[in-house]
């Protein structure tokens, strides 16, 4: 985990029925959040099985180089990145019940390329009915971000009537059947073609990990949203965003190569 309380200071707010957390990373702890960050970052891009079957196979040396041909070099496509797995890490962590079931960066075409569709969808099964919760997800990561980008965020969120799109619910409903996750796999097909999915049974979450505080910006954006769903609109704010994302992958890249 991300371990977000370990190195941010948390401050929430509701915001009519919805609610607004801003997660702000203190000076002292910029050095521990790269730190947890580094630690969860290669599973985000290869899973903990291939990782130890390229160590047995091929030794340290192999298993790095496997792990850093994952990673994107482009400082764009980093930041995107991190953005993604910090608000699937908060999803397992602090939504409450959600889980994110895949870590859609293992099957990206490109190490360069962003990924496609919804950014992240939470699930949460009822134990009684198997019927499911989705935590439709929009992540954004900017060293200045505006309310134009909290704007194309509100757009990806509405499209679809505001539900997941049948798209990203089939592709992970795949890549959970290749896991052997049948179950969930199972549920996510019946809630696509038997059930439907009720607007009543979606969230969503506006996700921002910016240079700039997003304070303001986030509860204009959860302001101006006439709609049914619920919302939650989550900050992290790290001072030097750009350098800090830059720290991260190196410590990656480092603790891959150290004997």
């Amino acid at each position: 985990m991300a371990q977000f309380n370990d190195w941010c200071l948390t401050v929430d707010l509701p915001v009519g029925n919805h609610l607004r957390r801003v997660m702000t990373v203190q000076a002292a702890s910029i050095a521990t959040g790269i730190q947890a960050t580094s630690a969860i970052v290669p599973a985000h891009y290869a899973s903990e099985e291939q990782v130890a079957r390229a160590l047995a196979r091929l030794g340290k040396p192999l298993a790095a180089a496997l792990i850093e041909g994952k990673l994107p070099t482009t400082k764009a496509i980093r930041s995107g990145d991190l953005g993604e797995i910090y608000a699937t890490e908060w999803i397992d962590a602090h939504s409450g019940g959600y889980h994110a079931p895949i870590k859609r960066l293992r099957w990206k075409d490109h190490r360069n390329m962003a990924m496609r569709g919804d950014d992240v969808i939470g699930i949460m099964q009822d134990a009684q009915s198997q019927r499911l919760q989705f935590l439709k997800t929009e992540a954004k990561s900017r060293a200045a971000l505006t309310a134009q980008v909290l704007t194309d965020a509100r757009t990806a969120l509405d499209k679809d009537g505001g539900l997941p799109s049948a798209h990203a619910l089939s592709y992970i409903s795949a890549r959970l059947l290749e896991l052997d996750n049948l179950p969930l796999a199972d549920a996510i097909d019946d809630a696509l073609l038997k059930h439907g999915i009720p607007p009543q049974s979606v969230r969503h979450l506006l996700f921002t990990f910016s240079g700039n505080a997003p304070d303001a910006l986030l509860t204009a954006s959860l302001q101006a949203y006439p709609g049914p769903i619920n919302q939650w609109g989550i900050g992290l704010h790290v001072e030097g965003h750009g350098a800090f994302i830059g720290a991260v992958y190196d410590r990656v890249i480092a603790d891959a190569n150290n004997p």
